[in-house]
């Protein structure tokens, strides 16, 4: 059957080395690092043991933004910054539950991109108790840099690389991954409990302590030590 509207087209991220990587869904994590939790006002496990599960939460594929410009988005006063580990997923995984030993199959690579997040709606959400979705799903709320494909990426070492974001050249979010409450390998086990992951599945796997609001003009430089680099600049809303 013929389309009765023009397709759209499939949102790509750039990587390293040439080609594209066609994006299907994003996924993301919430409360992965202690210390953002805390931020936030919410617990934090004080051991393994104590952790539960983790906080997932979605944004559309088409809220990538690969471009140096980022709008800031609509509708907000409080636009925050949230600098996060993204894991590409470049095979469907297998029916049922992923083991945590071979989730880390599914990997086509690492890349670095920041959760915008409109707080000030997230908040009004949160006193109401009602769903936050409309503070993190949003246009051009995902900027991203290159994917470096795994095959290029010391996986063993990932746990000491610092992730970290500066503000017009002042460092305001800092951690190494290896203090996320759950690694890569936890993540995609939990999400396969909840969605089958395929091939062209992003998955921001949180934040650390230090998120706070951009505004227009702002230069922003988010890097995973070592591996991946995001350059951008907040731009005046797109009206």
């Amino acid at each position: 059957m013929r389309d009765v509207i023009p397709a759209p087209d499939v949102p790509r991220v750039p990587v390293r080395g040439g080609g594209t990587f066609p994006v299907r869904r994003i996924y993301c994590v919430g409360r992965n690092f202690a210390d953002h939790a805390r931020e936030m006002g919410a617990a934090a496990p004080v051991s393994p043991e104590t952790r539960g599960t983790p906080v997932f939460f979605m944004k559309p594929a088409d809220a990538i933004v690969t471009g140096p410009d980022v709008p800031y988005a609509s509708a907000t006063h409080d636009l925050h910054h949230e600098v996060e580990l993204v894991v590409a997923i470049g095979h469907d995984a297998p029916a049922g539950v992923l083991s945590t030993a071979n989730a880390t199959d599914l990997i086509f690579g690492y890349g670095i991109g920041l959760d915008l997040t409109r707080r000030d709606l997230q908040a009004a959400a949160k006193a109401k108790g009602l769903p936050w979705d409309i503070a993190k799903g949003f246009d051009a709320s995902a900027p991203i840099g290159e994917l470096v494909p795994a095959g290029q990426v010391d996986a063993a070492s990932l746990p000491t690389r610092l992730l970290s974001l500066a503000v017009n050249g002042t460092v305001r979010q800092q951690a190494p991954l290896g203090d996320m409450i759950w690694n890569v390998a936890d993540i995609l086990h939990e999400l396969s409990r909840l969605y089958r992951l395929r091939a062209g599945d992003l998955v921001f796997m949180g934040t650390p302590a230090g998120v706070a609001a951009l505004v227009p003009g702002d230069v922003c430089r988010a890097e995973l030590e070592g591996v991946a680099l995001l350059n951008c600049r907040i731009t005046s809303a797109v009206v």
